[in-house]
């Protein structure tokens, strides 16, 4: 039995650039390549549910999501998601019971050499062992409460809601 489930949904982590059209697209995930040369030894399983851009999913993508998540036997959850709207489908996850779900994703794509991508999974693994029952966003190398983040734009990074 797999004690760890990851969904990939796309977004910036997955994407590759398409020369031809000189445009970035959502591809295939590597987030089970990055674990496996990362030596992970924590039993996961990878299953892709969406390849959209996070600005393209809708209310229909996130039930969608949080529907899988209810359904997987596994209580360590961990969802790749684009950034730009990765709280919005916080909040759809959080009052899911008895499970830990941690959303991360990347603000470069995970095929650059120079990607936050890998950092944030690997922090996402330790985090979704270490964590009681919830839904969290692992980016920037900090842990936020899923219904308590917003991205700032301007900066490029997540910050707690606080007051």
């Amino acid at each position: 039995m797999h004690e760890l489930h990851i969904f990939t949904t796309g977004g910036t982590i997955d994407k590759v650039y398409f020369d031809q059209l000189s445009d970035y697209q959502v591809g295939t995930s590597i987030v089970d390549k990055l674990l496996h040369e990362a030596r992970v030894t924590l039993p996961f399983r990878v299953s892709s549910l969406l390849q959209k851009d996070s600005l393209d999913l809708d209310d229909d993508d996130r039930q969608r999501i949080r529907d899988a998540v209810l359904a997987a036997p596994e209580t360590l959850i961990i969802i790749t998601h684009g950034t730009d709207t990765m709280p919005d489908t916080a909040r759809y996850l959080t009052d899911i019971p008895d499970k830990t779900i941690v959303m991360t994703g990347s603000l470069a794509p995970a095929r650059f050499a120079m990607t936050d991508a890998t950092f944030n999974v690997g922090m996402a693994v330790a985090a979704v062992q270490a964590l009681d029952s919830g839904c969290y966003i692992v980016m920037n190398g900090q842990i936020f409460a899923g219904d308590a983040v917003v991205k700032n734009r301007d900066l490029n990074q997540f910050e707690a809601i606080t007051g």
